[in-house]
């Protein structure tokens, strides 16, 4: 096992960016930026025992500067979208920045994955990390309090992936951290091939603004049914009226383990090269979106150009809008509480 640092780039402002790379024993790689906490690169084994790389990213630093994919970033402060870009807190309007037509999505207009962090590597008995440090001060992007970030990612000899999120605060504050890594296990190409399972039996609806509804609605006899392995071509372009609000898939699904401690979420399987992500985590939520924006602007490593559904993103994470959804898993953090959550992305093959 062993981690090493190296400089990747300098920001606009002249400001050095470190990429780490983790790697262990089987020759998987994990490759982890400063600028956004980026997971910028996985390789995974297939069948044969060949690792390759298995997420979309860019050669260069200008790339991750420039990305509007957000292929790996952090996002925060709070993830996904809150509907109108405002909520109520303790009878106190908060007006965000609205980067999403109306809405605010993954932060704002500089969410956490625009943010410089500051990284330092560890070592720990069968694994090593990084650690990723970031103080987002009161009233950034209009939100409240100063908060105290903290992203670990740890890989270990089992080709697992460890993602810890901490935060604490001086005011009360939502808090939805996640990672927007996007999956290909093929490689290149579309995603449509892949075969998905989702531990969840509800998802949240959402409107043709992807905002949700409220409600809670069974999968069952719905396209959105994943509690038995699917592909995900199969049915994604149904003329089902979720699936048009999406433009494909792109819901939050509310796990069956509730969230609170960790739990399985999904598993992913690509059939011509065996290879499997499973994910766990002990958030309540998954984001599973298909890549539906992705539309050929992005040019990414190797001069590979990223089209519509190249790429999938298993987001763990707190609902969507759930600062103004009080009857959602709470998602406000306040002075003396700790925010702990984690995710674990476990490679394999068969």
């Amino acid at each position: 096992m062993e981690v090493f640092s190296e400089l990747f780039g300098l920001t606009t402002e002249g400001q050095p960016v470190k990429r780490f790379t983790l790697r262990n024993g089987n020759g998987m790689e994990v490759r982890l930026l400063e600028w956004g906490a980026y997971w910028a690169g996985v390789t995974a084994p297939d069948r044969e025992g060949r690792y390759k790389e298995v997420t979309l990213g860019y050669d260069t630093l200008e790339g991750y500067l420039g990305d509007k994919c957000c292929l790996g970033g952090v996002c925060g402060r709070f993830a996904n979208r809150i509907a109108l870009a405002r909520f109520v807190l303790d009878g106190v309007s908060h007006q965000l920045e609205a980067n999403d037509g109306p809405n605010h999505l993954h932060g704002g207009c500089r969410g956490f994955h625009k943010r410089p962090w500051k990284g330092e590597t560890l070592q720990d008995s069968g694994r090593v990390g990084v650690r990723f440090v970031y103080r987002s001060v009161d009233g950034e992007e209009h939100y409240p309090g100063n908060l105290e970030a903290q992203i670990e990612y740890w890989l270990d000899a089992q080709d697992r992936v460890t993602i810890i999120y901490r935060a604490q605060t001086d005011r009360p504050t939502p808090i939805n951290l996640t990672n927007h890594v996007y999956f290909n296990l093929k490689g290149s190409g579309d995603i449509l091939d892949h075969e998905i399972e989702i531990a969840a039996d509800r998802f949240t609806p959402i409107t043709d603004q992807f905002t949700p509804t409220g409600e809670l609605r069974p999968v069952e006899g719905t396209p959105l049914d994943f509690r038995t392995p699917r592909r995900i071509g199969d049915r994604i372009d149904m003329p089902d009226a979720q699936l048009q609000c999406g433009r494909g898939y792109d819901h939050n699904w509310v796990l069956n383990h509730g969230g609170g401690s960790l739990g399985i979420a999904a598993r992913v399987r690509e059939a011509s090269t065996g290879r499997i992500v499973e994910v766990q985590t002990t958030q309540p939520g998954l984001q599973f979106y298909c890549g539906n924006f992705l539309d050929g602007t992005a040019v990414g490593r190797g001069g590979s150009v990223y089209h519509r559904r190249h790429g999938l993103c298993l987001e763990t994470q707190h609902f969507p809008d759930s600062p103004n959804h009080p009857e959602f898993p709470n998602c406000i953090l306040r002075p003396g509480e700790h925010f702990e959550e984690t995710a674990v992305f476990a490679f394999s093959a068969e």
